[in-house]
């Protein structure tokens, strides 16, 4: 087992190379990616931030950046030789997985690389942080944690021994997620919720927030509560 310590990865660019990376959605969690790109570059220049790219400029809301917005996926097709890497800013687990299929297949040229935010603490020898994945400031993973490809674990999450999250899935802030937990593809799972030990969560699940579960949730079912138990609709 490697020695426990806080991350210095904050990505897998190659090498010492900086990547100029474009954050996919000009959301308020848009915002948070790019910002996530500069804190890994305090400790070691890895990104360049190039701007924000969006699927529909016609449907931009209120709440989205005009600053740094580059243009609709159009831009990326302009500009293929200024772009490294992308990053999707959208919280949504269904369309985080729709962008990432979209945009791998448009553009197999370019990277995802996961960014860990310099303050996650995590074991480097036996954890896995896979392609495109956002590891945010104040997580802890401990031993044997697998985040598959395109999840999300926000801010200031635990993830126990041997847990699996799941391609595509979303952590919000401050889950807690016990050892050998197994979060499958497309979850989502609200802020504070708790899942206890050796626990499954089916593809597409959705835990809501401060919910504690303590038994397996089926594919597509939501669960809410203390203890957690099915919406009152799906019972």
């Amino acid at each position: 087992m490697g020695r426990p310590r806080r991350s210095r990865e904050g990505g897998n660019a190659v090498g010492s190379a900086v990547q100029r990376l474009v954050v996919v959605g000009a959301g308020g969690f848009g915002r948070e990616v790019a910002w996530l790109a500069s804190e890994i570059n305090t400790v070691a220049p890895k990104f360049e931030f190039v701007g924000f790219v969006v699927s529909d400029l016609a449907k931009l809301g209120a709440h989205d950046s005009r600053d740094g917005l580059l243009g609709d996926y159009c831009w990326l097709e302009a500009h293929r030789g200024d772009v490294d890497a992308l990053a999707i800013g959208i919280g949504n687990p269904g369309a985080r997985l729709k962008v990432a299929e979209e945009l791998s297949s448009a553009f197999p040229y370019l990277e995802w690389p996961a960014l860990i935010h310099p303050s996650v603490a995590y074991d480097a020898g036996s954890c896995n942080f896979a392609r495109g994945t956002l590891i945010c400031a104040g997580t802890i993973a401990t031993v044997n944690v697998s985040v598959k490809e395109f999840a999300v674990v926000n801010l200031a999450c635990t993830l126990g021994h041997e847990a699996v999250i799941g391609r595509g899935s979303v952590l919000n802030p401050t889950v807690n997620i016990s050892g050998g937990v197994t979060v499958g593809e497309g979850v989502l799972i609200g802020t504070g919720a708790q899942i206890l030990q050796y626990v499954s969560l089916g593809t597409a699940a959705v835990v809501g927030a401060g919910a504690v579960v303590t038994r397996d949730v089926p594919a597509g079912a939501t669960v809410v509560g203390v203890p957690a138990r099915p919406l009152r609709r799906e019972r």
